[in-house]
């Protein structure tokens, strides 16, 4: 048995994971930005798994820039965390061998463990959320870079760039991803908007555009047309076979609906792609474990680890 870890910008799902991918329970917890109680979290979790199994490794998907060693170079909106070893504190703590992951390579490996991709060499894997990650996958190897950096998709920048100030407004990261592009982008909007009522959910926004609501409708445009636009500058660099959208809002069939509509458009826009389409153009599905991909991702590493 093994303890996963999905940490995220909000919060950290956990679980506890049998050899073949199969979760048997699982839970989150809001997530904690400073370091001592961060540890004692994942601690307090891992003590109450092996109060009630037999657990042999602990699996990590973390945000960020994860070196081999385990060391954070970032750990993307956790910025108290940049620096740190999960790696190297959690073993020494807990006794216990441990793998670290990017978590976008982690939920990209776990389309290929039991997920969409099992029959697939070459594809990329995008998970929406607090940020934008990528996962590369060529000739079914991940594709982590130099310094363990590929696929940060979310860097990308794909507007007209502000006069001044951080460039990283116009990203993937600012634009397309669901916290800190949608939702943000959606309150930000409607703060002066008379009666306006916020929200942290995704969904409500899509269910409000569903609705009719003008706002909805209008910011939810845009984030499918940047996110369409990401999509066919991954593929031009690429040529994968097939793009994999991953995180909650994968499971939500009205963006799918709306997502498949706009990127055909502007696909069909774009000629040399257009003359493509249907040929080498890659599709683009919903990664098949959405939300527990990450934790599958991430325990299926140091299941390879101790199986090699």
């Amino acid at each position: 048995m093994y303890v996963g870890f999905d940490i995220g910008g909000t919060s950290i799902k956990y679980g506890v994971l049998d050899e073949t991918g199969v979760i048997l329970e699982k839970s989150a917890i809001p997530t904690s930005y400073e370091p001592a109680q961060f540890y004692q979290d994942l601690l307090t979790i891992i003590e109450d798994a092996q109060s009630r199994h037999t657990i042999d490794g602990i699996g990590i998907s973390a945000p960020g820039i994860v070196q081999k060693d385990g060391f954070m170079l970032t750990a993307g909106a956790i910025k108290s965390l940049y620096g740190e070893n999960f790696k190297a504190v959690l073993e020494a703590r807990t006794g216990l061998p441990v793998a670290v992951e990017n978590d976008a390579n982690a939920a990209a490996i776990a389309e290929k463990w039991i997920g969409n991709a099992q029959e697939v060499a070459n594809y990329l894997c995008l998970v929406l959320g607090t940020g934008v990650g990528g996962g590369i996958v060529i000739n079914n190897q991940v594709y982590r870079g130099a310094h363990g950096m590929a696929g940060e998709f979310g860097w990308m920048v794909i507007d007209q760039l502000p006069e001044e100030g951080n460039i990283e407004e116009s990203s993937i990261n600012k634009k397309t991803a669901v916290v800190g592009g949608l939702i943000r982008l959606y309150n930000l909007s409607g703060a002066a908007v008379p009666g306006f009522e916020p929200t942290q959910d995704a969904k409500e926004i899509f269910d409000r555009a569903q609705q009719g609501e003008a706002l909805a409708l209008k910011l939810t445009d845009q984030f499918l047309t940047d996110l369409s636009v990401g999509l066919i500058n991954l593929i031009s660099c690429f040529d994968p076979e097939l793009v994999l959208i991953g995180g909650g809002i994968s499971a939500n069939p009205y963006f799918w609906e709306r997502l498949q509509a706009r990127l055909t458009i502007t696909e069909t826009r774009h000629e040399a792609i257009n003359y493509l389409r249907g040929q080498t153009i890659a599709p683009v599905r919903p990664a098949k474990l959405k939300n527990d991909a990450g934790l599958i991702g991430a325990v299926y590493q140091i299941h390879q680890q101790l199986h090699r």
